[in-house]
This record gives structure tokens, sequence and C-alpha cells, in this order.
């Protein structure tokens, strides 16, 4: 026997068609593409698999057919049982393995998951929500009606995920662990713990929102919630943000707003760049710098500009040579 349908299910080889209904449920919902988006590709073979699995143990005949010879027999094209055997029917038996969306959706309710307008079915909220074990459990079967009746999906959680002005123009990725409240097969509350992986994108902004579907708390019988991380920004020691604009308050003295300077900053992917003074720099004056501001999120490839606003320090006192020099100098 190649595939051991039974451990699949982790049922035992005399379950009842309750024990099998139960375990379909709680597994096809644990590994549901859908609820699980960072490791889409292995869910997607395992809900495959389950639902695989359920259609050939839930079906009397495929299932005598199975226990007798094994999955082979039943991926055979054509497959001719032997008359008298466990009561084994005689003639012809052709094996058609039902798509495993199609028996999600059958056994749920919906369609194929998705609605009319590509959101979450109900499958996911209404037919669910009435679907939850006596004991109030959402991945134990039963006939007791608990859990949110209308399949409202309950408020998304909220965390902030602070971030340097640094990490925001280069762009990074951040592991983040998280524990959540969800039910157990039983409908009892554990603790789940995952780490999720966020990629920061350059030029992203605070309030910028990243979704993880289904990954909140979850009570039993009810949809679970989404968590959304929500980034914030670090103040920065020289750099402040306008938008896609970066602005510098630099000082310099009367003198040097007279006669010129340059002055070196460095940027926040870690280039030196020299920004010369030569005209005459007056209070309030503004040196703008293209394409040195923060990358534009539409394309990181374009950035905004630097603004660079000086502020004139003027001297708290002069001495009478001095004055005298300065109206020698500057007097008409």
């Amino acid at each position: 026997m190649g595939i051991d349908y039974y451990n699949v299910l982790k049922v035992k080889r005399n379950a009842t068609e309750e024990d099998l209904r139960k375990a379909y449920k709680r597994l096809a919902m644990k590994w549901h593409p859908d609820k699980n988006p960072i490791n889409k590709k292995e869910a997607e073979a395992k809900f495959k698999q389950i639902s695989e699995a359920y259609d050939v143990l839930s079906d009397p005949q495929k299932r005598r057919i199975y226990d007798l010879y094994g999955d082979e027999a039943l991926a055979s094209a054509e497959f001719t049982p032997v008359s008298g055997n466990n009561n084994a029917s005689g003639g012809q038996f052709r094996f058609n393995s039902r798509d495993a969306d199609d028996i999600f959706a059958e056994f749920f309710g919906g369609s194929d998951g998705k609605d009319d307008n590509g959101g979450r079915s109900r499958a996911f909220g209404e037919k669910l929500s009435k679907k939850g074990s006596g004991r109030g459990g959402g991945g134990g079967g039963g006939n007791g009606e608990v859990g949110n009746q209308n399949g409202k999906k309950p408020p998304a959680v909220e965390s902030k995920l602070t971030l340097s002005l640094e990490e925001l123009y280069k762009g990074t990725r951040r592991k983040m662990r998280i524990s959540r409240t969800v039910p157990d097969e039983f409908g009892k509350p554990k603790i789940a713990e995952e780490i999720l992986k966020i990629d920061i994108k350059p030029g992203w902004k605070k309030g910028t929102k990243i979704t993880f579907p289904e990954k909140g708390n979850q009570e039993p019988g009810m949809p679970v919630a989404d968590l959304i991380f929500v980034i914030e920004e670090k103040p920065h020691a020289v750099f402040k943000r306008d938008g896609n604009d970066l602005v510098v308050n630099q000082k310099i003295s009367l003198l040097n707003a007279l006669t010129g300077k340059s002055f070196d900053l460095t940027t926040l992917d870690g280039r030196y760049l020299s920004v010369p003074i030569t005209d005459i720099v007056k209070p309030g004056h503004e040196v703008v710098i293209p394409n040195e501001g923060m990358p534009i999120s539409k394309d990181p490839s374009q950035k905004g500009n630097l603004k660079i606003k000086f502020d004139v320090t003027f001297p708290t006192k002069l001495s009478e040579e001095q004055k005298s020099d300065l109206r020698r100098v500057l007097g008409n």
C-alpha cells in the first residue's frame, strides 16, 4: 500500500463516518491554502492529500477497494474487484478523484472558496459558524449551533511595527514572533506561536498597513481575525521626513553665510554627500537637491528631494573695532 489515507486523516482503520467528517473538517480548515498565505505550496499539497483521503474513505465502495488492494488499485484507470471478497461487488469500477476544492465546498458550503467579489466565501464565515461542536469548538464537528450566526469576521488585531528611517529608505525584512489564542481540535483555547516574515519595501510611509489574513485570535465557532501591522517611524537625529522629501536643518555662522562654505552629509544609505554653499545665505534660505530624498514606493528608482534649511547664527556681541571693520566693508 502506498499512501496511508487513515494516517493522513489521523483516524483508526475502523473509523466511522462521523469520525471521518470530524477529522476532515479539522485538517481541511488547518491546511486550506487560503489560510496559509506564507507556506501556500506546502498547504496546497497537504490540503489535496487530505481531501483525497476523505473522498476515498467516506465512499463505502472506494474504501472497500482501498482496504483490499491499496491506493494503486484506485489510481488505475479501471479496476475489477474480485467477486465474493468482503462483499465487493462484481463488474467494473472506475475511480474518479474529485477536485479538493470541490470536496471542501461540498462539505462546508459555497462554491470555490471565493465569493463573486474575490473575497472570503461563506465557507469561512456563516456556514462554519453554524457547525461548531457541542463543546463550542470550531474544529470538532457535531450538531451544536454556536458562534457568530451572521458569519461576520471579528475586527482585525492591529500591532505597531516601528522602523528606523534607514530601514524605510533601503527596505528590509523583519521577522516577527506572534502568539495568538486559537481553539484546539476539541474547541479548547490554546496558545499558538508563529514567526511571520515581513518584507519592508523602500519608501513605505508611516501608517502603511501589512495584513496577514486569519493570523489573529480565534474564538471557538467564530471566523479567525486578521492581523495587521501598522508602520511607525522612529525619529532620526539628522533627517526629518516630509512625504517623499527629506529635510535637514543646518546651522551656519554669519561669517560662513556671507563668505560661503561646504559641508558634508551622510545619506541614509551610507553615502557621503558634499554640499557646497557659494551664494549668500539669508535667514530662511533653502537648498534643494533633487533625487536625494526618500524612495517613492511605487517606483523606488525615483526619489523625492533633499531640502536643506539654514539657520543663520548671529554673533552675540561685537567689539568696536569689529563694528568699524563691518561698516567699512559693508557700508555704502
